[in-house]
């Protein structure tokens, strides 16, 4: 019996191990319910213990309100729950039969916006709610621009508080319209709308029966079934070296594997590859991970590519196919999101995190400022400050190893770092 229950858990835990991961962000205006949806999909799917529970309910009769106020599972700092906002980006992870998933609850606040390209960096779907009696604002069009510029696949539009406008089917066509016309404008492959009520639960995890008009999917049905196997680069081999290992014990003693990501591509035994920058050339030798080896190696697989020659590989190093490799120069053109109050400066000199590489740079050119509202570029006010995005150039004292964001999110990412302060100033996406 104790085998049989072993056998059960371990089968059970590598299921779970090997379901597939989505991430995703949720954006939207202030009050428009964030908070509450995800609250409502982690309590509708049973994806809420009940200790958790018991907290939430005791902190909603702290402040007074009449019903359990689900927004509380993510509003974890004091401020936020005082004041009922999001204010940082908050993490939740859950899963079910199908998927896992990791959320990243994100603020409405305009203030708040390098918050929001934080926690939308790595995600596969963008969830955008938009209050049904407001329809698309200023905000709206903000986080769904970033969403392109992140190069985010897939968006679902959640017009939420639909019982709140008698659950109207004009609303909700109306949102929708206004919706596609300006996102005509954005690279967005994929955009759903839901008709939602997170406070109700309505077309979140269950059906709505108030909405017959609405035939589509739930919230939770897209979560589960959106295809996101091709939102990775499959073609373009790229694996940035993070640590080498030499264990030098008995049992490993002329072991020199290169530890990192795949970035991109497919890695396979007896593949001749390129070394760069250094463009020495060999053979894969073994791809391993913990404890086993692999025939291949995929994003987002973390593995220790080991080689049949003996080359001097160093961390920042990029190992790709002899015949595709990515981009190599000093001088690179970004989009450019800023993080810090302090604005950014011409001829400003930045450290500069791409990859495994750390290297520093110059601003040499300010090209535009992206008008949020209109989605126009301007070329006359050229101060980019806090939550501005724009297009800028910079030459690094070393060579890039890069591909453009839209090639390849990993390889085409930057980070801006303020050497006298070590904050992070900005997210840049190569062009």
């Amino acid at each position: 019996m104790a085998k049989e229950i072993k056998n059960y858990t371990e089968e059970k835990k590598s299921g779970y191990l090997n379901m597939e991961l989505l991430r995703f962000t949720t954006a939207g205006s202030v009050d428009d319910g964030k908070s509450t949806l995800i609250g409502r999909l982690l309590y509708d799917s049973k994806a809420i213990f009940q200790d958790q529970m018991e907290a939430i309910e005791i902190a909603s009769e702290r402040k007074g309100d009449e019903e359990v106020n689900l927004a509380l599972l993510t509003d974890g700092l004091r401020a936020e729950r005082e004041q009922g906002i999001t204010i940082d980006v908050a993490y939740r992870y859950f899963a079910t039969p199908k998927r896992k998933f990791i959320i990243a609850d994100t603020p409405g606040h305009i203030q708040y916006t390098r918050n929001m390209v934080t926690g939308a960096s790595t995600a596969n779907v963008a969830v955008i709610l938009i209050d049904a009696r407001n329809g698309v604002l200023e905000q709206t069009i903000r986080h769904a621009y970033i969403a392109s510029l992140l190069q985010i696949p897939h968006i679902i539009v959640c017009v939420n508080k639909m019982d709140l406008v008698d659950y109207n089917k004009e609303n909700f066509e109306n949102i929708r319209n206004d919706f596609n016309k300006f996102s005509a404008k954005l690279n967005v492959k994929d955009v759903r709308f839901v008709p939602v009520s997170a406070k109700v639960g309505d077309n979140i995890v269950d059906r709505s029966e108030n909405m017959d008009w609405y035939n589509g999917p739930t919230l939770l049905y897209l979560l589960e079934n959106i295809h996101i196997s091709n939102d990775y680069n499959f073609v373009d081999c790229r694996f940035p070296v993070q640590y080498v290992i030499r264990p030098q014990s008995k049992e490993f003693p002329d072991y020199r594997g290169y530890a990192g990501r795949v970035a991109g591509g497919v890695f396979k035994i007896n593949d001749k590859v390129k070394i760069l920058p250094s463009g020495f050339t060999s053979v894969i030798k073994s791809i391993d991970t913990m404890g086993e080896s692999l025939e291949e190696a995929f994003p987002p697989q973390s593995v220790t590519i080991t080689l049949k020659d003996d080359i001097d590989i160093s961390r920042g190093d990029m190992i790709v196919r002899a015949t595709n490799g990515p981009n190599i120069g000093q001088d690179i053109d970004l989009m450019v999101c800023w993080f810090n109050e302090k604005p950014l400066q011409l001829k400003g000199k930045y450290a500069v995190k791409h990859t495994t590489k750390d290297v520093r740079c110059m601003v040499t050119e300010i090209k535009y400022k992206v008008n949020i509202n209109n989605l126009e570029n301007n070329t006359e006010d050229k101060t980019i400050g806090l939550n501005d995005i724009g297009r800028i150039s910079i030459r690094t004292t070393k060579p890039l190893l890069y591909d453009s964001y839209r090639k390849n999110r990993i390889t085409g990412s930057i980070i801006l770092i303020d050497e006298a302060t070590n904050e992070t100033v900005a997210a840049g996406m190569i062009l």
